[in-house]
């Protein structure tokens, strides 16, 4: 009983061990064939999981050789390195490589190449250099010594270049140069993309372009399109302009720059400088929008405004959306300002050069001895006269004139003489109930240093005055009628006036003033117009109605009426 007892000891133990060895076996079998996803719509996914997993294992990636005139390998002392002379010809990829001998590390899928050594990939891409070392896994080559990359109608020249074949890079970091059919550009520092044809320089970039150079700090520029992206400071130069950016774009092929952050273009003496500039060189104009500032150094004025035109061909332009010249050519500037500000030059290029500059419309004009409104004005410098028209003032400290029309004949910037036309009228206030007053058919008022000191008034003419003790005192008051008059100024203020010829009419005690004698007939007082500083001339006062003068000859052009019944 014991000994049987012991015998199915033995089998069940047998038994257990063939058990085991079969679940084992099982297990190796699942290990072996995995089994495969119910859901077939995820098959696939699976397969293409395991042909990326077998994509590492690919021969493509490996360097092959095609061609040597002789080839050594040592076995022994470096078995991972073939030893190739004459003709070599190898492939990576559609990469192809020749040079006169060549190293290529097995273990490492590495190249070294001597000696002509040339990169061919397709018909568009063609690297050349003394040195070649080509890292078969991350696929950079690394060329020294008179490198030369050929794309198209690109060359790049240098003596270090590294070319990235997974993004399709090549940069240099001691020098290079890069050429187009357009332009010529070097720096310290440079990349270049075949497949984009874009490229960025850093450090002292240069473009060099038969009608223009560009110097920069940082520069991109694209062989295709020709368009240089400004990204630091800049300076572009040719024989007429000379521009500064630091950002921007410049259009090599149409010559046409799109500039920001106050860039500058500066010609022939004048710069014009806004938040935003559009510089055409063909067609010649420059257009500045915000903050803009045009100076002219050699005439010592500028242009102010948020928009303004400038064409470099016919030296003409115009200013708008609050428009002021200003005139520095003084110690004390004269700020004009206008809906639009414009200047044209006339023969040009010749000794009888002359400019206009037109004001229109609600202009008015601030210096601290003069200050002035109308709806136009004209600025002639072949004879320095500032005409100003429809309803004219100028003030002169506490002198006003005003008129149909007034001529300002300058001298050196400063005001010579002045030409009041039709229904003149100065006026001068004393206190706010005495004025001395003379009106006219025209006036003739000189200056001396920018002060009044001499008026002759012509034709109707009118006074009322009143004449002063040395302490100030009003003396009386002078009512005359007369044909000429010659009016004389001290210290600013009226002091005494001559007839020419026959004159008449009263001189009435200070107390016995009739009332209707205060005011002449064309009496005006419009302190309520006049400029109070530069800032005060962007605030439009007009006259109240009834106030503005009513023209007494028709300036129209004339019409020949035998012309018109002709036609």
């Amino acid at each position: 009983m014991l000994k049987r007892n012991k015998k199915d000891k033995q089998q069940d133990r047998h038994r257990w061990l063939l058990i085991g060895f079969l679940c084992l076996f099982g297990v190796c079998l699942v290990a072996q064939n995995p089994k495969k996803p119910a859901d077939k719509k995820q098959q696939p996914a699976n397969k293409q999981q395991s042909e990326s997993k077998k994509q590492p294992e690919n021969k493509k990636t490996k360097v092959y050789l095609l061609h040597a005139d002789e080839g050594q390998a040592d076995k022994l002392s470096r078995p991972d390195v073939q030893v190739l002379i004459g003709n070599v010809k190898m492939r990576h990829d559609s990469m192809y490589m020749y040079c006169d001998s060549a190293l290529i590390f097995e273990k490492t899928n590495s190249v070294e190449a001597f000696s002509n050594v040339r990169m061919e990939q397709g018909d568009t891409l063609f690297i050349y250099g003394d040195y070649l070392y080509y890292d078969g896994m991350t696929q950079i080559a690394q060329l020294r010594e008179n490198v030369k990359m050929i794309n198209r109608n690109t060359t790049l020249l240098t003596d270090s270049l590294n070319y990235d074949r997974l993004y399709d890079l090549g940069y240099y970091f001691e020098g290079g140069t890069l050429m187009d059919e357009e332009n010529v550009l070097t720096s310290d520092w440079g990349e270049y993309s075949p497949a984009t044809k874009q490229s960025v320089f850093n450090h002292d970039v240069k473009l060099v372009n038969p009608k223009f150079v560009l110097t920069s700090d940082t520069l991109r520029y694209n062989t295709e399109n020709k368009i240089a992206v400004i990204l630091g400071p800049s300076n572009i130069v040719s024989d007429n302009n000379h521009i500064y950016s630091e950002r921007g774009f410049y259009n090599t092929l149409t010559e046409q720059a799109e500039l920001l952050d106050r860039s500058i273009l500066t010609n022939q003496g004048k710069k014009l400088v806004g938040d935003s500039l559009f510089y055409d060189r063909v067609a010649g104009y420059g257009e500045a929008f915000d903050n803009v500032k045009m100076t002219d150094a050699i005439n010592k004025n500028m242009l102010t405004g948020d928009y303004c035109f400038y064409n470099e061909l016919t030296d003409s332009a115009f200013a708008t959306k609050r428009a002021v010249a200003i005139d520095y050519s003084q110690g004390d500037s004269l700020f004009m300002h206008g809906d639009t500000l414009q200047l044209v030059s006339y023969n040009l290029n010749t000794d009888s050069l002359y400019r206009l500059m037109k004001a229109y419309h609600k202009v008015r004009m601030y210096r601290t001895d003069v200050q002035g409104v109308c709806d136009s004005l004209v600025y002639n410098s072949k004879d320095s006269c500032m005409t100003m028209y429809t309803d004219p003032i100028l003030w002169n400290d506490g002198q006003q004139l005003l008129g149909e029309e007034i001529k300002i004949y300058m001298n050196d910037s400063t005001i010579d003489w002045a030409h009041i036309i039709n229904q003149a009228l100065t006026v001068e206030m004393k206190d706010s109930i005495h004025y001395n007053q003379v009106s006219g058919k025209e006036m003739k008022a000189y200056f001396i240093n920018g002060d009044m000191r001499h008026i002759e008034v012509v034709g109707n003419v009118q006074t009322a005055f009143y004449p002063e003790e040395k302490d100030s005192t009003m003396t009386g008051f002078n009512c005359l009628e007369g044909s000429v008059l010659h009016l004389y100024m001290k210290d600013k203020k009226m002091e005494k006036g001559l007839f020419v010829g026959k004159s008449n009419g009263t001189m009435y005690p200070m107390d016995q003033i009739p009332p209707d004698k205060l005011r002449l007939p064309t009496f005006s007082w419009f302190d309520y117009v006049r400029p109070l500083n530069k800032d005060d001339i962007f605030n439009w006062r007009g006259k109240r109605a009834g106030e503005t003068l009513k023209p007494t000859t028709d300036r129209r052009p004339k019409t020949d009426k035998r012309n018109l019944i002709n036609m």
